[in-house]
Parts: structure tokens; C-alpha cells; sequence
């Protein structure tokens, strides 16, 4: 049977658009000759993630990303088609990986614990971890600030080597030096005088040792003298010094209300101080008295009369 030139164009053409539709869909991730599980994971972006980017374990390819759809709530729902013979746990965390500098994305599957598989149409834990340039941006920030410091030492290392400033360095040196000098001197002078004073130094060492012993000697004695005056000083301390103080303000004021009463006419003394009729009686009194006693001694045949022979008294 012959087949027309027609027919095998046909044929020819049709196995192309299969080859093409198998292409198609082996680089959608899409396997039409297996069935394969699907999952899904929604993260809150994608950064370099597309279509037919692989799902690996361990970096072993088991699967391919099939879709990405954008949903209502601006998360992206990401959709994995997963070689059946390959079990997946439940607790399986899909995560978002970098897998080169240009910023190339792949999922990783962090394979869990669990017992539970992951049937057709789960949806897993999602994780994104930072990117290579995303994990390099810090250590730039402090590459950055490292060189601004060191920017900042070369010039005050340049500003240092400015040749005034090694001049004052300079100048600085040689003073220290000139004082270096002058403590040498003065450390001869006072090793000098040591030597010249070294009689009088052992002098006033024997002495000082000499008081020492004295007081080694005496230390019975000097601690029996403490011993008195602090028993001395415990019998002043405990003295009833209030109660003399008590007595004595008594007494001022028993002596100054005896004053005040003596200064309001109050009593002998009082009377005799303030009374000024009493004053006068005894001015008085006392100005006869004395006119008396001169009359007496000028007329005292006034007032005494001797008679011998027993005369009448006149």
C-alpha cells in the first residue's frame, strides 16, 4: 500500500504539534505521560519564582512549580507538581530559596517529621528565606561603616605626619628628655645627702627605736592608765548630771522670784527697798536721834542730875 505524499506530511505535522505540546508542557513542569501529586504553598511574594522552577530535596530534584496564581489578598498562591513515588510528610515546609546571585528562585522542600502524609491538593507551610543579596546588604552596611572609620584614622594618621606636628612631637621628646635629666640630677643630690646625713639618719632610727621600746616596756602601765581614765570617764558619764542641773535651775528660780518679790515691796527687805514713808520715818528718826545725841553732849545737865547729898530732882 503506498501512503501519499499528503498523508505523511499529515502524519509528519501531527507528530510535531504532539512533540510541541509535550515540550510545552515538560517545561510548565507539567508531566502528561504521569500522574503527579499537586500541592500548594501561598507566600507573600515571589521574587524571581516562575513557572517550571524546580522542587528540590536536599538539592534532588523531585518536582516542578506548575502555576503561580495572585490572590484577593495580594498573596501569591504557588502550585507544585510532585512525583507520586516520592512521599511527602504533612508537616513538609515548602520553602523559598534563593539559588544563585542573579536572584533565581527554587522550592525547597523541608521534609517533616510526621506520619501523616501530604495527599493531592494539600497545601503546605510556606517559608521564604533571604536571598544571597538580601544576606550581603548588612555586611555591605558594615563594610561601609568600617571604611568611613578607617577613612577617618588615615587622616588623622596624615594630619600626625603633618611636619609641624613632628616638629611639636619633636619639641616634646627633647623636653621630656631635659626632665629625664633633671630627675637623674636631683636623684644624685638626694643620693648624696643620704650618704652625707647616713649618722644622723641611724640617730633618729635608734631613737625612734628607743621610744618604741619605751613604749614595749610601759605597756602595762600605759594600758592601766587607759584602763582608769576610761573607767573615770564612765563613772563622769553615768553621774546623774540632770538632776544637778534640775537642783541648780531650782535654785535660780527660788532666788529670782525671792528678787521679785523683794522688787514689788514684798516682805521686810522689800518693804524697806520700795517703802518710801518707812524711808522717811528712819531719815526722820535718825535726824532727831542726831540732834539728840548734840544736845546731850553740849547741855547734859538737861538730862541727867547727880546729887550727893540727896537733893531735889529738878
Amino acid at each position: 500500500m503506498k501512503i501519499s505524499n499528503e498523508t505523511k506530511v499529515g502524519i509528519l505535522t501531527a507528530l510535531a504539534i504532539a512533540l510541541f505540546i509535550v515540550g510545552y508542557n515538560f517545561l510548565k513542569g507539567n508531566d502528561i505521560f504521569s500522574r503527579q501529586n499537586e500541592f500548594y504553598a501561598k507566600y507573600d511574594k515571589v521574587d524571581g519564582l516562575a513557572k517550571s522552577k524546580p522542587v528540590l530535596v536536599n538539592g534532588y530534584q523531585i518536582g516542578r512549580v506548575s502555576d503561580l496564581t495572585l490572590l484577593p489578598n495580594s498573596q501569591i498562591l504557588v502550585q507544585f507538581k510532585v512525583n507520586p513515588e516520592y512521599k511527602v510528610p504533612k508537616n513538609t515546609v515548602a520553602r523559598l530559596e534563593s539559588t544563585d546571585l542573579l536572584g533565581s528562585k527554587a522550592i525547597v522542600f523541608d521534609l517533616g517529621n510526621s506520619t501523616q502524609l501530604a495527599t493531592d491538593g494539600d497545601t503546605l507551610a510556606a517559608n521564604v528565606q533571604q536571598n544571597l543579596l538580601e544576606k550581603v546588604q548588612p555586611i555591605q552596611k558594615k563594610a561601609q561603616l568600617i571604611i568611613d572609620r578607617l577613612d577617618s584614622v588615615l587622616a588623622s594618621v596624615n594630619n600626625i605626619l603633618n611636619p609641624n606636628f613632628q616638629k611639636n612631637v619633636d619639641k616634646s621628646f627633647n623636653s621630656i628628655a631635659q626632665t629625664l635629666q633633671n630627675l637623674e640630677a636631683t636623684s644624685k643630690k638626694v643620693d648624696n645627702i643620704v650618704g652625707t646625713e647616713a649618722i644622723r639618719l641611724d640617730a633618729i632610727l635608734a631613737n625612734a627605736e628607743s621610744i618604741s621600746g619605751n613604749f614595749k616596756n610601759y605597756n602595762k602601765q600605759i594600758t592601766s592608765i587607759l584602763n582608769n581614765l576610761d573607767k573615770v570617764t564612765t563613772e563622769v558619764s553615768q553621774s546623774n548630771f540632770k538632776q544637778t542641773v534640775d537642783n541648780a535651775n531650782k535654785a535660780m528660780a527660788d532666788l529670782q522670784a525671792a528678787i521679785n518679790k523683794v522688787n514689788n515691796g514684798k516682805g521686810s527687805i522689800g518693804l524697806l527697798l520700795n517703802d518710801d514713808a518707812l524711808y522717811n520715818n528712819l531719815k526722820n528718826s535718825s535726824s532727831s536721834l542726831d540732834k539728840l545725841l548734840i544736845d546731850v553732849k553740849q547741855n547734859p545737865k538737861r538730862y541727867v542730875h547727880f546729887s550727893v547729898f540727896g537733893g531735889k530732882n529738878k
